[in-house]
């Protein structure tokens, strides 16, 4: 559906969190949205104008936040929701929109895992609306556009399985490289954790400081495991270990893997190149150079380099993004644009 100049009538649910208030930024500058409904329990009756000063004198920012309910959000004549809840809480709006004819934006973890086992097995809780699974759509934009252009139901990337995904699919697909010799070491910035009070994300716990955690089983390895299966053709098992580090906002993924015999450098990055040269938020850095959060935080862009070290016959992978623009809201933007025909950068091409 190509909607020309038309503005399309979007809700945000859960619109006053970290991701919710990217998601509103790009919104309110986006040449084809209208915000028709924005929620939030705790700051119903609110305008974001006066809980986000930043967004003043944006056309919009007066809308006033309301609380989360399905019958009200559709009311507003709302197209689609994208929905910046915690898991096991967006699903059942998501459904409950769904039956009310509204397209859904999930950024939660809630529809990206195909099987409802192994949700319960990392989430530690029944899935709540398995008969959806089937429906969703992985909203890896630049893996997966004709699925995400035909879909109602959108499960939204998550900001570290993005940083990995991306730079892995390309080699995985033209068997480049071994399936079971990945480990990805990922650091992000404190905004991952959510807007939430809790010790361990305060400034005195974060400042100066560098840590793992999640380890050894992160809940984003299931989805990281999930999709590099699928384009390996075969099941995936992968060391993952995360780090928070003390910056409000970026992710930087150094991962490795081994070469198949008798693969050059020259290989990697035309299979990189034979996937993302035509898309516009992969920024191709090319072998020898390491990628750098500086350049792609507050932007949508994702910058990926490469070296190969010849002493242990492994390939080194670096990417960088911003994990609540290109690991969030930008990418959940992406599959909207695509979703309604309009052109994949619009609303999205700020450095």
């Amino acid at each position: 559906m190509t909607c020309g100049m038309q503005r399309i009538q979007t809700a945000v649910v859960g619109a006053s969190g970290y991701t919710g208030s990217e998601l509103l930024r790009l919104l309110l500058q986006h040449p084809h949205v209208e915000l028709c409904a924005v929620t939030s329990r705790q700051e119903a009756g609110k305008s974001i104008a006066s809980l986000f000063p930043r967004y003043r004198g944006l056309p919009g920012s007066e809308l006033t936040f309301i609380a989360p309910d399905a019958d009200a959000i559709a009311a507003t004549g709302a197209a689609v929701a994208f929905l910046a809840l915690p898991h096991g809480v967006a699903a059942e709006i998501a459904s409950a929109l769904l039956q009310r004819g509204v397209k859904v934006i999930d950024l939660s973890a809630d529809f990206r895992i195909h099987d409802a086992a192994v949700y319960q097995e990392f989430y530690q809780h029944p899935h709540p609306a398995p008969e959806l699974l089937q429906e969703s759509v992985y909203g890896l934009a630049e893996i997966y556009p004709r699925e995400i252009a035909g879909a109602s139901l959108i499960a939204s990337p998550g900001c570290y399985p993005t940083s990995i995904l991306l730079p892995l699919i390309p080699l995985l697909r033209a068997n480049l490289i071994d399936p079971q010799s990945i480990i990805a070491n990922s650091m992000s910035g404190v905004s991952g954790a959510g807007k939430k009070a809790d010790t361990a994300y305060l400034f005195c716990e974060c400042n100066e400081s560098l840590r793992a955690y999640g380890i050894p089983k992160h809940r984003h390895l299931a989805e990281i495991e999930q999709e590099l299966s699928l384009a390996a053709h075969e099941s995936v098992r992968m060391t993952f270990i995360p780090h928070l580090v003390p910056v409000n906002t970026g992710i930087h993924s150094s991962i490795i893997a081994n070469l198949r015999p008798g693969i050059n450098l020259d290989q990697i990055g035309a299979a990189l190149d034979s996937i993302y040269a035509n898309k516009p938020f992969v920024r191709l850095l090319g072998a020898g150079v390491c990628a750098d959060t500086k350049n792609v935080t507050r932007t949508n862009f994702i910058d990926i380099g490469w070296h190969f070290d010849t002493r242990t016959n492994r390939l080194i992978l670096t990417s960088a993004e911003d994990n609540v623009v290109k690991g969030a809201g930008g990418q959940a933007v992406q599959s909207f644009n695509l979703i309604f025909g309009l052109d994949e950068k619009a609303g999205l091409l700020s450095v």
